[in-house]
């Protein structure tokens, strides 16, 4: 597992999804914030706004949320690959949609939920804003909603200014009111609008789940135990000025649809919430504490998971000794589970035994060849040797699992050392300005791009690719 600390796209699409209220003085500018599509529902504050997400990339996690996903985008008729799915490292219950192609999912939401089905109930919905382009028909909305508040407040203004004319107090007292409301009649022509998307988008979730055979209960449950959460709170707050509709009506709502449905006691299949469950304790080994994911999985859990969850922590406060023992346990009782291998190869590996590591994640590699991130981890396990013999093995992993995994900067980091060691000074420039242009760094990118130009025959591959970073620019924020 391997958590990133930057998001790859540009800061304006990475803000927390839009929460349970807004300030009734709200400017106009808050209207433009309005453009992320979430389940939660506790405030948004200015902390959150501004905290840069970190992204966990895990090739087991990413492949069963892709599992999950595949069916209801088909459903959708957004194609199997309709949307990428983000792993945001928070320990709040969200997911959001920032894009036309980007589903953001926290860590707090796989770890709450107890079954596939309630995950998949989320990406449901989701997919329910994706389909419907709410994205695009949102902007539109804050356009004309902004519109709106500018004339009202334009119409005080000038109620204003012929109340002074004319010596009336009253008339311009009648004014500035106008005037102070046109952005709060702004914002509530706005959030109607995203409360009908809301329902638009969970009527569209039951509609997905019936057509793949799946239950909607997952998702009413997950409704349930926040609308549990958001009681108090909703009862000194304008039902107007929400965002989502008031979530007992919203429930009562999908309560009805989903209910009539001949899905409705379906059950998961025990393979994939098995799966589910090693998620739920690789997530609770790699970012709780010991004492946690001991309270998590107490010592008189003998499951899979829990093995799982206690093999993780060991391994993380104790190194390969604490955990080569419980790790090789866990294989013998699951032999073809690509992602065990992986993780003892990655222990191995941070342990300082990279030679050592090279075999549990070739094993990873045949059982789960497209898992681009445990072949570039095969590839900075070999790089890792110091073995001149490795160069080479170590250059077509890293290369094969950045074509899987284009957007892995660690990877490039890693490609570009094996380069300069094997003194292709020009690649290893390029490969290095290709990480950073994904970290988000584009000036020191263009430096290396620029590089790597100036050695390469002009027109070929390399230098063309060279020439795209010097030519991009990133997007501007107002758009």
């Amino acid at each position: 597992m391997h958590i990133k600390d930057r998001l790859i796209i540009s800061r304006r699409e990475t803000r927390p999804a839009f929460r349970h209220s807004l300030p009734r003085r709200a400017s106009t500018a808050a209207l433009s914030a309005v453009i992320a599509f979430g389940l939660t529902f506790s405030p948004l504050t200015a902390n959150a706004q501004r905290r840069q997400a970190k992204l966990i990339r895990d090739a087991e996690i990413e492949a069963l949320l892709r599992d999950y996903a595949a069916p209801i985008f088909k459903a959708a008729g957004i194609g199997s690959r309709g949307a990428e799915i983000i792993i945001v490292n928070d320990r709040s219950f969200n997911a959001f949609v920032v894009s036309g192609n980007r589903m953001f999912i926290n860590t707090g939401t796989l770890l709450t939920s107890e079954t596939p089905n309630e995950v998949i109930g989320v990406i449901a919905h989701e997919t329910g804003h994706l389909a419907g382009g709410h994205l695009q028909n949102l902007r539109n909305e804050v356009a004309r909603a902004q519109a709106i508040g500018a004339i009202a407040t334009l119409l005080g203004v000038g109620a204003v200014i012929a109340g002074a004319a004319s010596g009336s107090d009253t008339g311009s007292r009648a004014g500035g009111a106008i005037a102070q409301a046109g952005p709060q009649l702004a914002l509530r022509t706005l959030l109607s609008y995203r409360r009908a998307q809301e329902t638009a988008a969970d009527r569209a979730a039951i509609t997905y789940l019936n057509a793949t055979r799946q239950s909607a209960a997952g998702m009413i449950k997950t409704f349930r135990l926040f609308a549990d959460q958001a009681l108090f709170s909703q009862q000194y707050v304008d039902p107007y000025v929400l965002s989502h509709p008031m979530p007992t009506e919203r429930i009562g709502q999908l309560e009805n649809i989903a209910a009539k449905s001949q899905y409705w006691a379906s059950k998961d299949p025990p393979a994939l919430q098995l799966r589910h469950d090693m998620m739920r304790a690789k997530l609770s080994g790699f970012i709780e504490g010991p004492s946690r994911v001991d309270r998590r999985f107490p010592r008189s859990d003998k499951s899979a998971a829990a093995a799982y969850a206690r093999a993780i922590v060991a391994y993380r406060t104790g190194g390969i000794r604490g955990a080569g023992r419980q790790i090789d346990r866990l294989i013998s009782q699951a032999p073809n589970n690509p992602y065990l291998y992986e993780l003892k190869g990655q222990a191995l590996l941070e342990g300082g035994k990279a030679k050592a590591a090279i075999a549990p994640l070739r094993k990873a590699v045949s059982l789960a060849p497209r898992a681009g991130l445990i072949r570039i981890l095969l590839g900075h396990a070999q790089l890792e040797t110091g073995d001149k013999s490795m160069l080479a093995p170590a250059v077509e992993n890293l290369s094969s699992g950045l074509r899987d995994e284009p957007l892995a900067s660690v990877g490039y980091r890693h490609l570009a050392t094996a380069y300069a060691r094997q003194n292709r000074v020009a690649e290893a420039e390029l490969a290095t300005a290709k990480g950073y242009l994904i970290d988000g760094q584009l000036k020191t990118a263009q430096t290396y791009a620029k590089r790597a130009q100036a050695k390469l025959k002009r027109g070929s591959p390399g230098w063309l690719q060279a020439d795209d970073i010097l030519s991009y620019k990133l997007p501007k924020q107002g758009r």
